[in-house]
């Protein structure tokens, strides 16, 4: 693994300790205000889908006073070429950890396995027994129309569970890649993500044994998306969401 400098460990730091502060002091504010602080779940499938997706809004939730929680459905155990499950499923998780260390966020593992994830019912029963301990407000889970099986089995998962609350909570979907895994794709809502572009990426290039920052900002990928979404809302930089249609509204 790269060796992190003093220099970088000391940014580092002050990143992750601003994360908290912004975690922490809003919260006041809307008790204050007598605002509803809501609990906001990102379910993904592998450790870096929640920050590439939704990093944007996560960071603008906490920064907001609100609570986030950054659901992996697996470790990433089939994510680095080389590595076996176990030495794939250590370093990803730790990228998690520093990533939502970075956004204030608290992260959960549902204990699936990467490039083997399955649809059943004891599947559906762990993917319920997470949500419904946490008891969101709103959940933005995968988009289920898309390339990679894993993206697809988390979305039906958490749908499944959406389905078992009785609609209790808001499901919004979000997009990875589009065009190259997410499809037919067509945003609801638009979240200006401008003010927090820079923790995102931050976030993001935690996940070193992904390449995020050598790739995905620096091609087609989720950089562009980010640009392109915020040019269809009227935005700088954007993350665009799709509603479930049947889904309680709450404005993003």
């Amino acid at each position: 693994m790269k060796t992190i400098s003093r220099r970088e460990s000391i940014k580092m730091s002050a990143t992750i300790a601003a994360g908290l502060v912004a975690a922490s002091l809003p919260a006041q504010s809307l008790e204050k205000n007598n605002v509803k602080r809501l609990k906001l779940l990102v379910v993904g499938a592998h450790p870096d889908d929640p920050e590439t997706g939704c990093g944007g809004i996560m960071s603008k939730y906490v920064k907001n006073g609100h609570e986030v929680v950054s659901v992996y459905l697996t470790r990433g155990e089939g994510g680095i070429s080389g590595k076996n499950n176990a030495e794939a499923a250590a370093i990803r998780t730790e990228e998690a950890k520093k990533a939502c260390s970075i956004f204030g966020v608290r992260p959960v593992f549902v204990g699936q396995i990467d490039g083997d994830t399955k649809l059943d019912t004891d599947r559906y029963d762990d993917m319920w027994k997470v949500i419904d301990k946490e008891n969101p407000d709103i959940v933005i889970t995968h988009w289920p129309i898309d390339t990679h099986r894993d993206h697809r089995i988390c979305s039906l998962l958490v749908y499944d569970a959406w389905l078992k609350s009785g609609g209790k909570f808001a499901l919004y979907y979000f997009e990875v890649m589009t065009g190259v895994q997410s499809q037919n794709f067509n945003p609801t809502d638009y979240v200006d993500i401008t003010d927090f572009i820079e923790i995102k990426h931050e976030g993001c290039y935690q996940h070193a044994s992904q390449k995020i920052k050598e790739d995905y900002f620096n091609d087609l990928l989720h950089g562009k998306m980010e640009v392109f979404r915020g040019m269809e809302g009227g935005y700088k930089y954007a993350e665009a969401f799709m509603q479930q249609m049947q889904s309680r509204k709450r404005a993003l």
